[in-house]
């Protein structure tokens, strides 16, 4: 899809980097899907240094693109894996719906290039940062889904989703659980969690958890609420005592 010449898109404001049309049209192509009316799309790619309000940044879509994708997912799980119980459909959901899967579909489209930021940002990394990453995505999908509707937005997930999906081959294992199984295994206690902060909007929360385990230095992650927080940390404290590669 070409945009017209005076696009509103296009239109430069001062002090933001302002994609130009082959890079707009290089991403609605990505999305399988031409935008007739660019305002939303333009919505998810800009961070709220860039909006004048936070409506006029990516966050409130970033809402509704977490739960079209978690629909999407949810109802592709169930679909290919009938037999599996609730728990290991929940363990694929949980991984596939995770900021590391998120990334990874960012770093495929090459996302970054495309988000809209403030001059002083431009050069602080965030077309990197992996939480902006992730949430510009999730406000993309929202994007789509206004513009086009849930089919458009289950094609783009599907295929874009589909090596993640195929990665497990059994469902993953929820990380808490696999370090309490390491813990027990070597006679200590059960590792302990404890909120470090919170921090974020009311509705998209960051919370940091810490997670103790007897003889091993303290590590601590973020997530969404508690639960994921608490999932990441245990996640990274397998990483750093070697867990995984023992098993």
């Amino acid at each position: 899809m070409a945009l017209a010449i005076g696009d509103p898109f296009l239109a430069p404001v001062p002090g933001h980097r302002v994609s130009a049309e082959t890079d707009i049209a290089a991403l609605t192509a990505r999305l399988g899907h031409g935008f007739d009316d660019l305002s939303e799309l333009r919505r998810a790619l800009t961070h709220a240094s860039a909006g004048n309000t936070r409506s006029n940044s990516y966050e409130r879509l970033e809402f509704l693109g977490d739960r079209v994708l978690g629909l999407i997912i949810a109802e592709e799980l169930l679909r290919r894996f009938a037999r599996e119980a609730e728990g290991d459909i929940s363990r694929r959901h949980a991984k596939l719906v995770s900021r590391n899967s998120l990334v990874q579909v960012a770093l495929d489209i090459d996302l970054g290039g495309f988000m809209i930021l403030s001059s002083g940002e431009e050069n602080s990394g965030l077309r990197q940062n992996p939480a902006v990453l992730a949430d510009i995505l999730e406000a993309v999908l929202g994007a789509l889904y206004k513009a086009a509707g849930l089919d458009a937005a289950r094609g783009f997930v599907l295929h874009h989703w589909e090596a993640l999906i195929q990665a497990d081959a059994s469902p993953p294992q929820d990380a808490k659980t696999s370090l309490q199984e390491w813990a027990q295994g070597r006679g200590k206690p059960l590792p302990s969690y404890r909120l470090l902060s919170r921090q974020g909007s009311d509705h998209a929360p960051i919370f940091v958890i810490a997670v103790m385990v007897d003889g091993v230095a303290e590590v601590s992650a973020e997530g969404g609420s508690k639960r994921a927080a608490e999932q990441a940390a245990a996640a990274e404290m397998l990483r750093r005592i070697g867990a995984e590669k023992e098993n």
